[in-house]
């Protein structure tokens, strides 16, 4: 296994991952939007369907950047609850009468 795969299955930190791709980012943004970006991160490599990709390969190298870029990227523009990766923004709350569905006759 070549180093470069190596050094990318052992990231952890979002910080990280911009430092292998060399990818510029702003430390506040990232920090406020972290899991939402990583977990899209996670899901474009999926659809991609390569679980272990390499890195060694500078065209699937290039690729996974674009896809750690699009994550980053698209939380600039959307919020995570437009975005809804996490099952919390998918649930609705039990108990609980929106507004929006109180009808007025």
């Amino acid at each position: 296994m070549s180093s470069k795969v190596t050094t990318f299955n052992e990231i952890t930190q979002a910080e990280d991952y911009f430092a292998f791709f060399g990818l510029p980012y702003d430390p506040q943004f990232l920090n406020v939007n972290r899991l939402h970006i990583l977990q899209k991160f996670s899901r474009l490599m999926q659809e991609k369907g390569v679980e272990n990709p390499d890195m060694a390969n500078d065209a699937t190298f290039n690729q996974y950047r674009e896809l750690l870029q699009e994550a980053y990227s698209l939380f600039q523009t959307s919020s995570p609850l437009q975005q809804k990766l996490f099952k919390v923004f998918n649930n609705k709350p039990k108990n609980v009468v929106l507004l929006s569905e109180i009808e007025v006759e």
